[in-house]
């Protein structure tokens, strides 16, 4: 089953996330299929990147999300819309 979850990235203390897709059966910071975008929580606001277009795409093949990537993009959606 392909999934698309968060990657760990950055120093200790430091944490940077990629919004990646890959198999379920890969570890956390495996090798993935498609960088999808990034989420930087150590900055205020918080800075979120995402493909909707390729995640949409993904959605549509069968690839389910995870929470944490569900939550970040109902945060970027409320920043667009209070744009």
């Amino acid at each position: 089953m392909v999934k698309i979850r968060l990657q760990r990235v950055g120093a200790r203390n430091q944490p940077k996330y990629r919004i990646v897709v890959i198999e379920s059966k890969v570890k956390r910071d495996g090798a993935y299929l498609e960088l999808l975008g990034n989420y930087d929580p150590t900055v205020k606001p918080a800075k979120i990147s995402l493909k909707k277009d390729r995640f949409n795409w993904w959605l549509e093949k069968g690839a389910k999300s995870s929470l944490a990537v569900l939550k970040l993009l109902d945060i970027l959606e409320g920043k667009e819309t209070n744009n």
